[in-house]
């Protein structure tokens, strides 16, 4: 027997589904959101809701603290800039793409 449902894509994941997603202990998850690292959004009931993007941002914390032995104020300012590189990248190829040929 077949759904005749399609698979929803929520924008959103409370506390303990996104610490599953990104492999780390919500206590750590917390920890980050305190830090400054990870944004969190507070509904009405005060509960904690994270974009999608959070455990793809875990992980690069993760690895830069435990990889590489970066500090958390260091992980800041390597996030900060890694996104505005990503920001560079997008505009430099917007700019590329609407260029016309010089031939």
């Amino acid at each position: 027997m077949t759904s005749h449902h399609l698979p929803v894509r929520v924008d959103r994941a409370d506390l303990a589904a996104t610490a599953v997603a990104a492999g780390i202990h919500p206590d750590t998850l917390l920890k980050f959101v305190e830090l400054g690292l990870v944004t969190a959004h507070v509904d009405a009931s005060g509960r904690l809701w994270f974009a999608r993007t959070v455990p793809a941002r875990v992980h690069t914390i993760v690895r830069l603290h435990s990889d590489l032995a970066v500090n958390y104020a260091g992980i800041a300012l390597v996030l900060d800039l890694l996104a505005r590189i990503e920001q560079l990248e997008q505009h430099r190829t917007i700019r590329l793409e609407g260029d016309t040929p010089w031939t």
